[in-house]
């Protein structure tokens, strides 16, 4: 991911850099949040294309494209251009919305509105934690990783046991791996910030990686609201 791309930096650094990335990273987080509402709502309410969100070969199709388009950008942002990566990202949104209108579909109104509210709320905090803590969280990251490694395999299991207790955990386990994630990215984007060699190499950099720190907090976004939906959603 983007944190890859520079060394870590002091949290007493300076934050003189911090604002201008931290702006633009939250800028294309919510526009792309917000293409992908859109688009989920026109899909879940248009019927051909209900017609072809419900159809397992093109539902597969876009799960492809949209993982297609996360490792591109995350192995190949130096590769390309900013105008290449701002495409890549928004395509990634309107997929994402292409796909969660299955969620619109399967759960009522009332669970998504809540789960939603629920999800900003959670973000939002931890996103002030990540900004303002003077604690070193780039430890607990492993950690993290680990339990997302262990949460993907327990939801593959998942598949074939159609356990609904193993179902209750994984929901659990996933809203605290999503919600320590959200704040442990902002603070490797709030380091980024600071890096002085960013901001030496030109504004195309800076673009890029303010595309990368909003597909990661994006990510972060989406998969805790499916994980409290998951966790305390009426189906409909």
């Amino acid at each position: 991911m983007a944190q890859n791309l520079v060394s870590p930096i002091p949290l007493s650094e300076p934050r003189v850099e911090l604002r201008p990335l931290l702006k633009n990273v939250y800028m294309w987080m919510t526009l792309g949040l917000l293409l992908t509402t859109a688009v989920a709502l026109v899909t879940s309410t248009v019927e051909p294309l209900r017609s072809l969100a419900l159809n397992p070969i093109v539902l597969i199709v876009a799960i492809v494209a949209q993982l297609g388009l996360v490792l591109g950008l995350s192995f190949g942002l130096r590769r390309f251009s900013a105008q290449t990566a701002t495409i890549m990202f928004l395509l990634y949104a309107g997929t994402m919305g292409f796909t969660l209108s299955l969620v619109l579909l399967a759960f009522s109104t009332a669970s998504i509105v809540a789960a939603l509210g629920t999800t900003a709320v959670l973000f939002g905090t931890m996103t002030v934690v990540g900004l303002t803590t003077q604690m070193d969280l780039s430890k607990m990251g492993t950690y993290l990783f680990i339990g997302l490694i262990g949460l993907l395999i327990a939801m593959v299991v998942n598949i074939f046991l159609r356990s609904s207790g193993l179902e209750f955990i994984i929901s659990i386990a996933g809203v605290l791996i999503f919600t320590g994630l959200a704040a442990y990215d902002t603070q490797k984007i709030k380091q980024m910030a600071t890096d002085p060699a960013i901001e030496a190499e030109g504004p195309e950099l800076m673009h890029k990686l303010s595309i990368m720190g909003a597909l990661t907090l994006y990510l972060d976004f989406v998969n805790l609201f499916l994980f409290l939906l998951r966790l305390f959603g009426s189906r409909e």
